[in-house]
């Protein structure tokens, strides 16, 4: 081998060295919650400043947490006008809706408060004040026209729980691609986004946490995913509950009935194209339940959904729609 050769593999050899990117790696907190980001940058830039920013003033939005957000000012009939993020989160909550037939709903959040979040104080809750609640409960009752909402019965409230925590992830993962970062990771409060790979050509893992038998518990996970260019959002009952007769009672109220849903699903997860989508509809099958979820699968091939569920006698099944079995890479 002559020196030219010699020379021209060492060049290629540092170069290849120096081009080695690696991960920039954050957590911080957001809406309530955790937030962990992992991208791959070949200038190593932090964007966490920008990001905290970005989160702040979508919180100013849509959080029922912030008393002057535009959601709160809309909540109180106050005139304000609306921005994009509210707008966004009101046209996608109003598709799911009239897709499942109200199943998810965007007004339902009154019904939510009224039973507490927690079913010692639920139990409390009678057919009269439920009743009076569904009366200015329904997304039909809601519309923006000329950049204001519009509602039916001045009560009714707005709230984007069920799918502005997936919209955060989206709205980030927008900001790191006009960075043009195509490589990166979002999980706001296990909401997820995977973009692209790893430098060495390896896919995301995400992992599914399998249902707690009390709502202490350690937390354990039951499969672990692969993804590229997909979103994975989990719904689940498991930490808020209440048992009667053997039966799991979950947290989760359905819409039309204004109580909680009385079935034995006790998660759902489901992989979409982006994740406000795979949020609202992992919301959606929790209200559903396993069969009806199931029927509105097979009409929907661009969604894919892994649930488990307790049986007659109280032990974890699982069902997974086969384009989501591509995805597992390891099951516990």
């Amino acid at each position: 081998m002559n020196k030219f050769s010699v020379f021209l593999l060492g060049f290629l050899f540092s170069c290849t060295f120096q081009k080695e990117i690696k991960p920039v790696k954050f957590v911080g907190e957001a809406q309530g919650t955790y937030y962990s980001i992992i991208y791959y940058d070949s200038a190593g830039r932090n964007f966490q400043p920008q990001i905290d920013s970005l989160l702040t003033a979508f919180d100013r939005s849509v959080s029922l947490w912030v008393p002057n957000s535009v959601l709160s000012c809309v909540n109180r009939n106050e005139e304000i006008s609306l921005d994009k993020y509210f707008v966004d989160n009101f046209s996608l909550s109003m598709q799911v809706a009239a897709e499942t037939d109200g199943a998810f709903d965007p007004t339902v959040g009154s019904l939510v408060r009224a039973w507490g979040f927690g079913f010692d104080a639920s139990r409390k809750v009678d057919s009269r004040i439920v009743d009076s609640i569904l009366e200015f409960t329904g997304y039909q009752k809601v519309r923006i026209d000329s950049g204001k909402l519009l509602k039916e019965d001045d009560r009714t409230t707005i709230d984007f729980n069920a799918i502005a925590q997936g919209y955060s992830v989206d709205l980030v993962g927008e900001f790191l691609e006009i960075q043009g970062i195509e490589n990166y990771l979002v999980d706001i409060g296990g909401e997820v986004k995977a973009k692209g790979t790893k430098p060495d050509g390896s896919l995301w893992r995400v992992g599914i946490e399998k249902p707690a038998r009390h709502k202490n518990d350690e937390r354990e996970l039951k499969e672990v995913i692969e993804l590229r260019n997909k979103s994975v959002a989990t719904s689940g009952s498991y930490r808020k509950f209440y048992e009667k007769d053997g039966v799991r009672y979950s947290h989760t109220i359905d819409p039309k009935t204004g109580y909680p849903v009385q079935h034995s699903l006790l998660s759902v997860s489901v992989v979409a194209g982006n994740t406000a989508l795979a949020d609202a509809y992992a919301t959606s099958f929790m209200v559903l339940g396993l069969e009806k979820a199931q029927q509105f699968l097979k009409n929907h091939p661009e969604l894919d959904a892994f649930f488990i569920y307790a049986d007659d006698k109280g032990h974890y099944q699982t069902f997974a729609t086969e384009g989501f079995k591509k995805y597992v890479v390891e099951e516990y």
